[in-house]
């Protein structure tokens, strides 16, 4: 008996027992498929939603929208032993993604490529649930159970009708009953065309009948991976500079409806382009490794170039579970990289620049706060200088007095490749302000031109020098020209520019500046 107890419990474990009889009748083997995935990710830098982490809903299947919100793709590579009996076989894959797109299957003898060919190529997904067993069993026997007080009540009758949650069943002397709110049903067996996994299908032909090492290779939704990196700071020697313990870390997120049993994982980082009509994915080849001492066993991520992308290969086996979230350390721990602290004042919120002069006196919007960022070298001579894939990067200090590690900022870095610098936000200043306030404004329509005095003020409330950049932005106009000014600046680019000002403890630093625009 198949009680829909169990269609459930198939469903959740995968427990595939007539599709597995049908495999051995047409040819496979039994042993573990060796599986490879390549994993490709589309999620932004940054914390993932907190829903991805939810249970898929018993119901889920293709079509539903569910797991499209999964950002990432992966290639998975499978190598299995079968068995073509005739030159004519029929082959069954049971073990395969739940949201998989079958354009992109692919299916390769190893042993005999250039004399096995596919004919034809199925994927069926018609998945055992309730209301196809009852559909099946119309005019058939049936079993049904319902609890009455602390004892089970059965039903055994032919299926007249199922609806509404309720069952009409024949007796064997004429009799009708509808049974209501019941809890199991008994069914004698599965009725053909329906599988409780998805299933690729294929109609081979060989000129080498007997074992064969096959490759499957498709495409899977519902499955991605990001960066998260780890860092503590510690204080250098003045306000400016400090130090930067780092650890880096992969999550990958499988919402397949698969789990992948010791699988060669491979991460690629990058903008790798998606045409609009999903083209046939291309496997890469894997090693299988069979004899592996202790330190392979421990082997984190290489990383190299891969075409205008980086890859990067985990040197050992690991279990991707169905609809779970699993961690990977992406490289050893960075100790004591030097970093600097760094305040920059915006006097104005950069909202972008017009297309014509602004001769508004009254632009702009003053705010106060300082924002705090840290900017550190991703070199080889500050312990790091390797490819750093998007993601997010969170912040922790030491609180001397009980040895705690507190949070103090985070911010997100987008693919940042080697011997370039990493800057990163925590948040703003307590102790430091500014103020800006324009000090003269006069505009000469005939003569399109305009001319803005604007004054700024940094005060330090803390108990040490500080050093903030000013940062001011030629909002009015294209063609600029400072005229004067009371501190040394650096151009930045064609419209911005830069104060570094140095202020004393408990300390204000006053910086003029006078700018002439023409059009």
């Amino acid at each position: 008996m198949i009680t829909s107890e169990c269609m459930t419990i198939a469903r959740r474990t995968g427990l595939v027992i007539f599709v597995t009889a049908m495999a051995f009748a047409n040819g496979a083997l039994a042993a573990e498929p060796k599986t490879a995935l390549t994993i490709y990710s589309k999620a932004g830098p940054g914390a993932i939603q907190a829903d991805m982490y939810r249970p898929l809903p018993q119901s889920y299947g293709r079509g539903t929208g569910y797991n499209w919100q999964i950002p990432g793709y992966a290639i998975i590579k499978q190598d299995r032993d079968i068995r073509i009996d005739s030159q004519l076989s029929q082959l069954r894959f049971s073990d395969v993604a739940a949201f998989i797109d079958p354009t992109t299957v692919s299916f390769t003898s190893l042993t005999d490529p250039a004399g096995t060919k596919v004919l034809e190529q199925n994927y069926q997904f018609d998945l055992v649930d309730q209301n196809k067993l009852m559909e099946r069993y119309i005019d058939k026997e049936i079993t049904v159970e319902q609890i009455v007080g602390d004892k089970v009540q059965s039903y055994t009758g032919k299926l007249i009708s199922s609806a509404g949650g309720s069952v009409t069943l024949l007796d064997d002397k004429g009799g009708v009953r509808v049974v209501r709110s019941f809890q199991n049903v008994l069914y004698p067996d599965l009725p053909g065309g329906l599988i409780t996994k998805p299933t690729l299908m294929w109609d081979v032909v060989s000129k080498k009948p007997g074992a064969h090492r096959a490759r499957v290779t498709y495409e899977t939704g519902g499955i991605t991976w990001w960066a998260d990196y780890n860092l503590v700071y510690s204080d250098g020697k003045d306000a400016n500079h400090g130090f930067l313990d780092l650890s880096a870390w992969v999550s990958v997120i499988n919402r397949t409806g698969a789990t992948y049993e010791d699988a060669w994982l491979k991460l690629v980082a990058g903008e790798v382009n998606r045409a609009p009509a999903r083209p046939q994915a291309v496997g890469l080849a894997y090693k299988a490794k069979r004899d592996r001492s202790i330190r392979e066993e421990a082997e984190g991520f290489a990383e190299k170039s891969f075409f205008e992308y980086h890859l990067y290969t985990l040197g050992r086996p690991t279990t991707l579970p169905e609809n779970s979230t699993k961690q990977i350390e992406l490289f050893s721990p960075v100790k004591g990289v030097p970093v600097d602290k760094l305040m920059v004042y915006a006097g104005v919120p950069f909202q972008g620049y017009y297309d014509h002069p602004v001769t508004d006196a009254s632009f702009g919007q003053e705010v106060k706060s300082v924002d705090v960022y840290l900017q550190l070298l991703n070199a080889k001579n500050n312990g790091m200088g390797m490819p750093l894939p998007a993601g997010r990067i969170r912040v922790s200090k030491v609180d001397i007095d009980d040895g705690s590690l507190e949070f103090i900022g985070e911010d997100v870095i987008k693919h940042t490749p080697k011997d370039e610098k990493v800057l990163v936000k925590l948040g703003r200043a307590f102790d430091v302000v500014g103020e800006r306030r324009q000090v003269d404004f006069k505009v000469d329509t005939s003569r399109k031109t305009m001319s803005e005095t604007i004054e700024i003020k940094i005060r330090n409330h803390k108990k040490e020098a500080v050093t903030v950049t000013a940062q001011e932005r030629m909002y009015r106009w294209v063609n600029w020209d400072i005229l004067q000014t009371s501190a040394k600046w650096t151009r930045e680019d064609s419209r911005t520019i830069h104060f570094p000002v140095t202020v004393a403890p408990d300390g204000e630093a006053v910086v003029n500046y006078t700018v002439k625009y023409t059009w």
